[in-house]
């Protein structure tokens, strides 16, 4: 059971991952057939990734009012909806709108997926169970653009939403049968005002970066929503510690592993998330590849993922959540910036090997990273404590994206000229060098942390 739980709840995981990038690709299909632009299309992928930003934080009051099995199952079907809706879309509008309402089933499918596994599996199994659930996740966002191509080339662009039907209908159908969660509800009252203040707090964060950085609007509209965002956020913290029961409770930082791992996840998540951004625009742009070949290549990096669920418990049991998450994210940060290092000369099975050992420790770090996230949390605070976590997690990724976008633009600006190899070099270094200096909060751990969950104590007891 402890792999067939992760592996149902996996099943929204990948499709979540997997859609806010697979369309990526189709943007000029989509225009050319809806009557539009590909740049207005920027709207659809910003809505989908604001529509999480807003429903996200109330997800684990969901999962805990009307149930986390319930929710999950209903979220996928939203998800399948909204996937339906995009597909029968016909204007820029009806795209929005349907991205919307399909970001709307997402945002509950992965913090509740990672609830239900919480409270499903024993401390001691955490890792193993992370690392079968963040496999296939990982395999969503390098899937994502290949296979997009490929749908979009030899069949179109409304198969990239079709996909999700069987793959939803196996997921509902599967966790109603196999998912034995204990249906634990906690009927607090609703903190209307902090959904308030949370949904602008992080929609404004989120839509912000995304029109900085990928600007389909005048940019003057980023600056002011994150303006609204950064004092929304303000106001919910003020608001938060006089609430006897806030929607998303900041005093659940007070766990230092919880805490940990938010904030050295969310800056290692900082490079990863601008990876999937900047690779393929410099393999096509700077390199003169197709997408198809671009995403044949990024693709190697999912190979790198599979390959480290077979390693990551036995690693984590043996040196300890401090040692390998530090190791793990200075060495993903360094792989990430050697990518700027690639030339239109470099072979591709240079590239390719500096991807599969990337995609190693990029998965090892996560499957580590979620799992000591929880070392210290109580199985009553697993609902918020998962909600914040994917809130983290979105807003980092877009944080991610927006650096990338920020530095390609003003090196563009300061040579006068258009995009070209030393701007995607630049980009590189810096979302890199961030995402390595992870390690640093990471080391400063006690060897032990977490050892309830990762189990190191007990290996090195047994050896001596």
């Amino acid at each position: 059971m402890i792999r067939v739980t992760p592996l149902i709840l996996a099943v929204a995981l990948f499709m979540e991952q997997m859609d806010s990038t697979v369309i990526a690709t189709s943007l000029p299909a989509i225009a050319t057939d809806i009557g539009t632009e590909p740049i207005s299309l920027k709207l659809a992928l910003t809505s989908y990734f604001v529509s999480l930003a807003i429903f996200i934080p109330i997800s684990g009051w969901m999962a805990d009012r009307f149930g986390a099995k319930n929710i999950f199952r209903l979220a996928i079907f939203v998800f399948m909806l909204g996937s339906v809706a995009c597909a029968f879309s016909f204007s820029l509008e009806t795209f929005v709108v349907s991205r919307f309402f399909q970001g709307l089933g997402a945002s509950m499918m992965t913090p509740v997926g990672r609830l239900l596994l919480v409270r499903s599996t024993p401390r001691n199994e955490l890792v193993s169970a992370m690392a079968w659930l963040t496999v296939p996740a990982l395999l969503g966002p390098v899937t994502g653009p290949l296979l997009g191509g490929f749908l979009t080339t030899y069949l179109s662009w409304h198969w990239i939403f079709w996909i999700n039907i069987p793959i939803g209908v196996a997921g509902i159908i599967l966790a109603g049968i196999f998912l034995k969660v204990p249906d634990e509800r906690n009927p607090r009252p609703i903190d209307v005002i902090g959904f308030i203040l949370a949904s602008f707090a992080f929609a404004g964060t989120v839509f912000g970066l995304s029109v900085v950085s990928l600007p389909a609007l005048p940019i003057i509209y980023g600056y002011l929503t994150l303006a609204v965002g950064v004092t929304s956020a303000i106001l919910y913290y003020l608001h938060a510690k006089r609430t006897e029961f806030p929607l998303l409770d900041p005093a659940l930082l007070r766990h230092r592993l919880f805490r940990t791992g938010i904030t050295g996840g969310s800056l290692f998540r900082i490079g990863v998330g601008a990876v999937p951004f900047l690779l393929p625009l410099m393999l096509q742009l700077g390199f003169g590849l197709s997408p198809l070949q671009s995403g044949s290549i990024t693709f190697v990096s999912a190979i790198g993922a599979i390959a480290s669920k077979f390693i990551a418990e036995r690693v984590y049991a043996r040196f300890g959540f401090p040692r390998v998450l530090g190791f793990a994210s200075i060495f993903g940060g360094l792989l990430i910036a050697a990518q700027g290092l690639f030339t239109a000369e470099t072979s591709i099975p240079v590239m390719m090997t500096v991807l599969l050992v990337g995609g190693i420790l990029r998965s090892v770090f996560f499957t580590g990273s979620n799992a000591l996230g929880y070392a210290d949390v109580d199985n009553d605070e697993a609902s918020q404590a998962t909600a914040i976590v994917a809130v983290a997690q979105q807003i980092s990724i877009a944080m991610g994206v927006a650096i990338a976008g920020a530095i390609l633009e003003v090196s563009g600006l300061f040579h006068g000229r258009h995009l070209s190899l030393i701007d995607f070099q630049v980009a590189f270094f810096v979302v890199g060098g961030l995402s390595a200096c992870a390690g640093i909060i990471y080391l400063l751990l006690p060897a032990d942390a977490g050892s309830n969950v990762s189990g190191h104590n007990a290996v090195a007891l047994a050896k001596e």
